[in-house]
């Protein structure tokens, strides 16, 4: 008879199983010490860090693709033997076979077009968070990284955190009991937004329709670049998209929500069926409502019960949950039968076990089942040369980011949702399904 506590050690065991790459020409080709022959899509902003990080562990940097070659200045003459592009097709054409992987650090709008192409050319890729604009995306991302069988890591840097890890191994580890209960919450959203009408003339150095890539055209404005895209859903994803990979991390492997979307893990069911709905400040199709809030009810899990899950933007959790414990302006809170776990760190960089009272001398907890590392990109690097796994992978990092966009997409839409995370299809609300994806413009393709 399996248990709650032997499911879990399994499931635990099994998500930290061998990697097993497609043939010698990945992974398994390069030797521990062997450097990597890494180009970069989107070098001026995020992407510069991850780089920087990349070259000091000694691999090469062998190309760089920026639709703002004026922002990527710095990068571009830290590296001058790198090759410039500004359209990351041209470069697989001109050095596929030179390349061995790619960071994509671009606006979240064309996250899925960069990363897709690189790994339908058997690159591994490194993708900064959200993984990608929409739900239907993450999806791709995720089917597209397992038919290719490359090593993928998503860019929530806070994965790589020793207590995150070891609050994860301690909610699998039962000490805080059976969970039912999960919230998360974030600062507030910028609200309704205006489409600009001043047409001010694109700045030197940005290629102001490579830029836009798959998204609807439109003219420049410092409205959008070079950071507040982050605001418009043409573009960007929001306070909630952008920070629940960050700030949901330990709830989402803690409880195994992964496995929602595994055949494997739901023999004989052709639906799981994720119940959700929004109340939003106020609907808006440009941009993001000021606050919000969603409950979402996941189904069990193998042995794991149900979940309800419960998203908030500005607004909180009711404050008797924290069980005496100061509530935070940003919180990750898993309700046990025995007690509660909460991070008040945006990146779940640590946690505090509740009541306090209750664990102030505790210092047991299962012994640890996950590896620690060096650091998000390093352990990146090393599972590219066929050493361990990746802790955020697009099995996860896809999963993760269709809950947040899910979270969003149910802002625009009255009612409630049903979406069946094994078909990717919502069940009961046409236009919640017309909001699944977006069009591209022509040019541009999955």
């Amino acid at each position: 008879m399996t248990n709650r506590r032997s499911f879990l050690r399994k499931s635990a065991t099994a998500g930290a199983g061998l990697l097993i790459l497609r043939n010698s020409k990945l992974a398994f080709a390069y030797e521990a010490n062997s450097k990597l022959n890494i180009a970069g899509i989107g070098v001026g902003g995020q992407g510069r860090g991850s780089l920087d990080a990349f070259h000091r562990m000694g691999n090469n940097l062998v190309a760089f693709c920026d639709v703002d070659s004026k922002r990527a200045g710095d990068i571009y003459q830290k590296h001058p033997d790198a090759k410039r592009y500004q359209d990351f097709r041209k470069m697989f054409d001109e050095m596929e076979k030179q390349i061995d992987a790619v960071l994509v650090a671009t606006p979240d709008h064309t996250h899925a077009v960069a990363a897709v192409a690189a790994m339908k050319l058997g690159k591994h890729v490194y993708c900064e968070k959200p993984l990608t604009r929409t739900v239907h995306e993450a999806r791709v991302m995720r089917e597209t990284a397992a038919k290719h069988k490359v090593v993928t890591q998503m860019g929530n840097q806070g994965s790589a955190e020793r207590r995150l890890r070891r609050a994860v191994e301690l909610v699998w580890g039962s000490v805080i009991g059976e969970v039912r209960e999960a919230h998360v919450w974030f600062d507030g959203g910028n609200g309704p937004m205006k489409r600009p009408t001043e047409t001010p003339p694109v700045p030197e150095g940005l290629n102001w329709d490579l830029w836009l890539g798959p998204a609807e055209s439109r003219p420049y404005s410092p409205a959008y670049v070079p950071a507040s895209w982050r605001s418009w859903r043409a573009f960007g994803s929001g306070i909630v998209g952008d920070f629940a990979c960050h700030t949901a991390n330990i709830m989402f492997r803690a409880l195994h929500l992964e496995q929602l979307w595994q055949k494997s893990m739901n023999p004989g069911s052709s639906k799981v069926v994720v119940r959700l709905q929004a109340w939003p400040s106020e609907v808006d199709a440009e941009g993001y409502p000021k606050s919000l809030k969603v409950l979402m009810d996941l189904p069990a899990r193998g042995v794991l019960p149900p979940v309800k899950l419960t998203w908030y933007a500005k607004e909180k959790p009711p404050e008797d949950l924290m069980l005496g414990y100061k509530r935070g302006g940003w919180g990750d809170l898993l309700v046990g039968s025995k007690g509660s776990i909460y991070s008040d760190n945006p990146w779940n960089a640590n946690y505090v076990l509740l009541p306090e009272k209750q664990f102030e001398d505790f210092k047991g907890g299962p012994p640890e089942s996950l590896p620690r590392v060096q650091s998000h990109q390093w352990e990146w690097i090393e599972a590219c040369k066929g050493n361990g796994k990746t802790f955020s992978g697009f099995d996860m990092g896809g999963p993760l980011t269709e809950l947040a966009q899910l979270a969003n997409l149910a802002t625009l839409v009255e009612g409630p949702i049903e979406y069946d995370t094994l078909s990717g299809k919502i069940l009961n609300s046409k236009p919640a399904s017309n909001l699944l994806h977006r069009k591209y413009r022509t040019g541009w393709k999955l």
